[in-house]
């Protein structure tokens, strides 16, 4: 084989793996830009407000997973009820206190990040989208919106449904 020829093979060889490895990277990147990026398709911004208990698998209030260790997936933000946890079947932690943010002490729990398949449950056993409690819109991570869409689960889609229907997408 000629050195030219070899050197075409070689360049040709080098360019499919890094178009490849070039692919996995956006790949990546995009995965993790969903974690911190809103179902409205901007930057993720809090779910908790000042004076209200702290959110978020981290407690940094964002609806947000950080490194995969949020097996519940808390990426939907809600203006808590204190049904939220009576109608999902889960013990009453909706009317506690937490720490708060911006502030020291506990504040009550106002809006807070409530993992993907409870909101579901919550949908189908508080009677569709038109009877539960409102979303925050611009803190519910888009990750969420991802696992609905690609699920095949019939609850998910109903809720991908109302986040559809209460965000106006």
């Amino acid at each position: 084989m000629s050195s030219t020829l070899r050197l075409s093979c070689l360049a040709i060889l080098f360019c499919t793996t890094l178009a490849r490895d070039a692919s996995f990277l956006v790949q990546q990147l995009n995965s993790v830009s969903d974690t911190h990026t809103s179902v409205m398709g901007g930057a993720l911004n809090t779910c908790s407000k000042p004076g209200m208990a702290l959110t978020g698998f981290t407690r940094d209030g964002h609806c947000q997973e950080v490194g995969g260790d949020d097996a519940g997936s808390h990426h939907i933000c809600i203006q808590m009820k204190p049904d939220f946890c009576t109608v999902t079947g889960q013990p009453d932690w909706c009317s506690e206190k937490a720490g708060c943010m911006g502030q020291s002490g506990e504040c009550p729990i106002g809006n807070w990040c409530v993992c993907q398949w409870a909101f579901a449950r919550y949908i189908e056993m508080a009677g569709g989208c038109d009877s539960i409690v409102d979303l925050v819109c611009d803190a519910t991570n888009m990750a969420a919106f991802t696992a609905y869409k690609t699920s095949t689960e019939p609850s998910h889609k109903v809720a991908l449904a109302c986040i559809q229907k209460k965000c106006g997408l």
